[in-house]
C-alpha cells in the first residue's frame, strides 16, 4: 500500500514537472530573491527609523512633561491672581459703590474660557 502511494506520488510530481518549464521556475525564484532583498532592505530602514523615532520620543516626552508641569503651575498662579483680583474688586465695590458704575462686579468680570471643560 505504501509503495503504491509513493509510486503515485512520484508519477504526479513527474507530471507537474512537465507542466512548468524550468526557465519559468528559475525566473520565479530569481524574482522571489529580488523581492526578498527589497523587503529585507525595507525592514532594515524601518527598524532604523523606529529606533530614531523612539529616541526622539524619549527626548520630546521629557520636554513635554516639563512644559505640562510648567503650564499647570502657571494656571494655578493665574487662578490665584484672579481670585485675589475678584476679592479686591469686591472690597472696592463695598467701600466705593460708584467705583464700578456699569455693574461689572458680576461674573462677567472673568470671561476666560474654562479649559478644563470638554468642548
Amino acid at each position: 500500500m505504501e509503495e503504491t502511494i509513493r509510486e503515485a506520488s512520484q508519477e504526479v510530481s513527474d507530471e507537474f514537472k512537465t507542466l512548468v518549464k524550468a526557465e519559468d521556475l528559475n525566473s520565479l525564484r530569481h524574482l522571489q530573491h529580488l523581492i526578498l532583498g527589497r523587503l529585507q532592505d525595507s525592514n532594515a530602514v524601518l527598524s532604523h527609523y523606529n529606533d530614531f523615532a523612539e529616541n526622539c520620543f524619549a527626548d520630546v516626552s521629557l520636554e513635554f512633561a516639563r512644559n505640562t508641569r510648567l503650564l499647570k503651575s502657571m494656571k494655578a498662579d493665574l487662578d490665584y491672581i484672579f481670585l485675589k483680583l475678584r476679592s479686591i474688586k469686591s472690597k472696592i465695590s463695598a467701600t466705593y459703590p460708584d467705583a464700578f458704575p456699569d455693574d461689572s462686579t458680576s461674573d462677567a468680570f472673568d470671561r476666560r474660557p474654562d479649559l478644563e471643560l470638554p468642548q
